[in-house]
């Protein structure tokens, strides 16, 4: 059965000035927006703590001017996903647990989760080291869970030792640990402006992520990618996408004693939500069944964008 406590609210975040602290609606995932810091986020949130969702994830929408191709940003104290979960814990105290995104995609110029050399090369050890950074510049703002997506091999013990030594045993990891090379991302890219650009003279930028996401037609990476999550002292695994890998869910559910996360992904909420529009399908019926399947399918907990509304439609028929 479905409960609220079963969703975390992903939820995107901005501070443009330009837009005087107003929402920006995202035109490829209808009923969500990039929310002001001040307003939007915490009104938004405020809304999923009454309808009893009291885990939300945070994806800030960095300005052009602040990427680079190693995206230090990710790690400044001030920046813009520090302030946005200093403002939260600040409002909502322990009535909100915080997760965090830990990739250098939403910071850097090249739109890689990773650090690129000049030849097209992600690098791996690099980028770990970057990420650590970013780990615990969000711990010491407040964030309860860290969440690596990035794919670096190695990352989730590096973060845990990082963590650690930082003070912040208390800091749980919920690493993306099948996040496949999947074409159901788009919206999501859109939303971030995140996704690979082209490459210039004198530099090589991968087209897309597949040297690091995981090959949709491989199960057997993700069981191999869960052993070395756990040993390294992964809290949370999560799948990503959600539906199109239920298999996959399952195997992890199977394979694991930890807590399973599955990501209900912007292209998945994207076709709902156009259907629904055209009077195609039922959107609450088919958006409730959507989320159910993951959770049969051995997921304890579901990234959804529909996180408020399924949570009211429980509430409504009484849950």
């Amino acid at each position: 059965m479905l409960t609220p406590d079963n969703f975390i609210l992903p939820l995107f975040v901005h501070d443009d000035p330009e837009a005087g602290g107003k929402d920006i609606p995202i035109a490829s995932m209808p009923g969500c927006a990039r929310l002001g810091l001040e307003t939007g986020l915490p009104r938004a949130v405020a809304e999923a703590v009454a309808q009893g969702v009291h885990q939300v994830v945070l994806f800030p929408k960095t300005p052009e001017h602040l990427k680079t191709p190693t995206g230090e940003e990710a790690f400044n104290p001030d920046g813009l996903a520090q302030r946005a979960i200093r403002l939260l814990k600040q409002e909502f105290g322990g009535e909100v647990e915080v997760y965090t995104d830990v990739a250098l995609d939403p910071y850097s110029s090249d739109g890689h989760d990773g650090i690129v050399r000049d030849d097209g090369v992600v690098l791996n050890d690099e980028t770990v080291e970057f990420l650590c950074r970013q780990a615990v510049s969000q711990a010491e703002a407040g964030a309860d869970v860290v969440s690596p997506s990035d794919m670096m091999d190695g990352r989730v013990g590096a973060i845990r030792a990082a963590l650690d030594e930082a003070g912040h045993t208390e800091v749980s990891i919920m690493s993306y640990t099948a996040k496949y090379a999947s074409a159901f991302y788009g919206p999501f890219r859109d939303a971030l402006a995140s996704a690979p650009r082209p490459g210039e003279e004198g530099r090589v930028i991968p087209p897309n992520k597949r040297t690091y996401q995981q090959d949709p037609a491989n199960w057997r990476e993700a069981l191999r990618e869960a052993e070395a999550d756990e040993a390294e002292g992964a809290d949370i695994m999560m799948v990503k996408p959600g539906m199109p890998y239920l298999d996959i869910i399952r195997l992890l559910r199977d394979n694991s004693s930890l807590p399973i996360a599955a990501y209900h992904v912007s292209g998945e909420y994207a076709m709902l939500k156009a259907a629904a529009q055209q009077g195609w399908l039922d959107e609450r019926d088919c958006a409730l069944e959507a989320l159910l399947c993951m959770k049969r399918a051995g997921a304890d907990l579901l990234l959804t964008y529909y996180a408020t509304q399924a949570a009211q439609w429980l509430n409504d028929d009484g849950i």
